[in-house]
């Protein structure tokens, strides 16, 4: 028996060591991340240090109030240089981090691509512009982290698609910026790189999961960023930070692009409002570019299609049925509606179909067709972040025990999540798995059976876009791991594979504040009363609207948020 105890408590002695110097070891995997940032921000300060000492004439502030197209002309002109304009967004950027923490790492190869730029005979769309690009997608010689220890040990050996598109058309990557652990997530943190703040207000979120690039342009340190989109991961950050968004089709371009609206313009008198009105002609020139170079399916902007006058037939709701948002986003849907109406385009209610059902059924079933077991994999010898653990431990339960509760709750699916908030759960929790090839397939016909009936309701209105609500404004930190559904908004047209986008048109008032008061949600129920939390005290922060159009008609998408944004100046 003394043997037996002996062994016993070497073995959990052994555990304790092994976990201990596992722990160990992800630190110093860390704390190696972090310095090589670090190091990498002091080689650009001095970079930008040296510009300076040489050229101390340069208006740093006019470089940053121009708008991409006027920045654009002046760029393919020869009245402005690359190497001007980069080290004043380097230095702007460097800036906006350190108030933020918004930049993971700064691409030194930047230099490297100024010098081939000034040394082209050809012009790009984009030549001499500096993007910024999130932490996930691909440059040669970087880290594509997701915010993951396991990801640190693995270089890039060459540029994504994307990367090279950008270069190809003289764009100038810089930067890469923070995102959420695992990317799953709208809360901009990880336990590598920290938690990023909003520069509008540092108690607040960027949104996510493309929240470092929010941040970063909502502080002017980026003209033009490129994130992605898989539930609102542009168009959160966008809301939250009060800058235009863009996730277009798929299939047409698998990343998205965020511009500044030069945030609160609406309230600046100043001259801040052309550029204003010009953002959404802005993106323009990289979605051009990418399909000038067919490295994505055949097909060509519609420069046509977006610069028409034609009135637009416009479908319009407030709400989704499935989360109520604040009182601030319904109102924003409908000053606009009355706005649109105004300008002659013709307003039609429109009840997008079965919501609940594509969310929870659809939406969600597929990201954890497996019960998560893909997704857990990827924190294997990781440190979870705060913001994700009761996701992670919700998908850890038993299999059997999610069956039970799928099967027993399924009709109750509002009532029970409420209860698995109150215990740190989340519905993936009960959201019933994939356990075959053949449940698989028939899922993915049942999404194709939903987007042909709401393609089809959408065509019998005879619709040419709709305006719908969005997420906002921005929550305060802490608050979005414990509202995972709360993006029903966005998710429904990542299911849907349509163009969405988002547009900033106000900001909270005192008296969105007063009625916010009054806020019931669905039900008066813990979910409801953690969301009026996270969003209360707002006044100032941006308020946005959502614009959508129907599958690769992503020209129509941005005319649409072009006329939004151009309405909302001049009311």
């Amino acid at each position: 028996t003394s043997a037996a105890l002996a062994l016993l408590g070497g073995s959990v002695a052994g555990l304790v060591v092994w976990k201990w110097l596992g722990r160990k070891t992800i630190q110093k995997k860390m704390e190696e991340a972090r310095r090589t940032r670090d190091e990498g921000m002091k080689k650009m300060a001095k970079a930008v240090q040296q510009f300076r000492e040489q050229d101390p004439s340069v208006q740093t502030d006019a470089i940053l109030s121009l708008p991409l197209l006027e920045l654009t002309r002046r760029l393919q002109e020869g009245s402005l240089s690359p190497r001007t304009v980069l080290y004043t967004y380097l230095e702007k950027a460097l800036e906006v981090t350190q108030q933020t923490n918004c930049l993971r790492h700064f691409i030194p190869e930047c230099e490297e691509q100024l010098q081939e730029v000034e040394q082209c005979k050809e012009k790009g769309l984009l030549y001499g512009v500096p993007v910024s690009i999130k932490d996930h997608i691909g440059h040669k010689g970087h880290l594509a982290t997701c915010g993951l220890v396991q990801c640190l040990g693995t270089l890039m050996e060459e540029d994504s698609v994307l990367v090279k598109v950008l270069k190809k058309q003289g764009a100038i990557p810089f930067a890469m910026t923070n995102v959420p652990q695992s990317l799953f997530s709208y809360e901009c943190s990880n336990p590598i790189f920290g938690q990023t703040l909003n520069p509008l207000n540092p108690q607040r979120g960027p949104g996510g999961s493309s929240g470092g690039e929010g941040a970063l342009i909502a502080g002017g340190g980026s003209i033009l960023g490129i994130g992605s989109d898989m539930g609102g991961s542009i168009r959160l950050p966008s809301s939250f930070c009060g800058l235009c968004g863009l996730k277009p089709t798929a299939e047409r371009l698998r990343w998205v692009l965020a511009l500044p609206f030069q945030p609160c313009s609406w309230e600046d008198e100043t001259g801040s409002e052309t550029a204003a009105a010009n953002v959404l002609t802005e993106g323009v020139p990289f979605l051009s570019a990418a399909d000038q170079l067919q490295v994505f399916p055949p097909s060509h902007f519609l420069a046509v299609v977006y610069s028409s006058s034609t009135p637009l037939r416009v479908g319009y709701y407030d709400t989704d049925g499935y989360f109520p948002l604040p009182p601030c986003m319904r109102r924003a849907v409908k000053e606009t509606r009355r706005a649109l109406e105004a300008a002659g385009h013709q307003l039609v209610l429109f009840s997008p179909p079965r919501v609940p059902y594509a969310v929870t059924e659809l939406f969600l079933k597929t990201f954890f067709a497996d019960g998560g077991r893909a997704w857990l994999d990827v924190f294997t010898g990781d440190i979870v972040d705060p913001g994700l653990k009761s996701q992670v431990n919700s998908c850890k339960m038993p299999r059997l025990v999610k069956k039970l509760l799928a099967l027993l709750l399924k009709p109750l699916v509002r009532l029970f999540t409420q209860f698995l908030l109150l215990l740190k759960l989340k519905k993936i929790a009960m959201i019933s798995t994939c356990r075959s090839v053949q449940e698989m397939w028939n899922h993915q016909h049942q999404i194709q059976v939903y987007r042909s009936q709401f393609i089809t309701q959408w065509k019998e209105l005879q619709l040419d876009v709709v305006l719908c609500p969005v997420l906002g404004p921005a929550f305060t930190r802490g608050y979005p791991g414990k509202l995972l559904t709360a993006v029903s908004s966005t998710m429904l047209y990542n299911l849907l594979n349509f163009p969405a986008g988002v547009v900033p048109v106000s900001t909270v008032t005192e008296a969105d504040e007063e009625e916010l008061k009054l806020y019931k949600g669905c039900c008066d129920d813990p979910w409801d009363r953690t969301l009026k939390q996270a969003v209360s005290g707002a006044v100032g922060m941006p308020v946005a609207v959502q614009c959508v159009a129907l599958p690769w008609q992503d020209e129509l998408c941005l005319r649409f948020m072009k006329e939004v944004e151009t309405l909302s100046r001049d009311k």
